[in-house]
């Protein structure tokens, strides 16, 4: 899945525990009620965050993940989370495919160059 959208926020890195860190990226998607989707990346992922500025728009690559979790009362919860594993700039202007075509201004009008040939178009 992807979230396509404009980075909000990119928070600093968090050592949660000895052996896992994570950071966290908001990005503000484009759109009717635009919504604010704050996406996880963990371990070595949160190095991908380094370059990215608050505006910048980005598409990120996600897995949404799931939870459950009894409770000491034996109440049995589940949580979701967003998880980033890619994350790149999108430009607003289209890829290059060659050089564009003039308007049609630019060219002349069709003169028919031959007036003795008769015009076999059947319409």
């Amino acid at each position: 899945m992807e979230v396509i959208g404009k980075v909000k926020v990119v928070n600093p890195e968090q050592q949660v525990s000895a052996s896992f860190k994570k950071r966290e990226l908001v990005v503000t998607t484009d759109e009717q009620y635009p919504q604010h989707i704050l996406i996880e990346f963990t371990q070595d992922k949160c190095d991908l965050l380094s370059s990215y500025k608050q505006g910048e728009p980005v598409k990120v690559s996600i897995n949404l993940r799931g939870r459950e979790w009894v409770n000491p009362q034996g109440e049995t919860r589940y949580f979701n989370s967003i998880q980033g594993w890619r994350i790149e700039r999108v430009g607003n202007e289209a890829p290059a495919q060659g050089a564009p075509m003039p308007a049609a201004e630019a060219f002349a009008p069709a003169t028919n160059l031959n007036e003795d040939e008769p015009d076999d178009l059947p319409f």
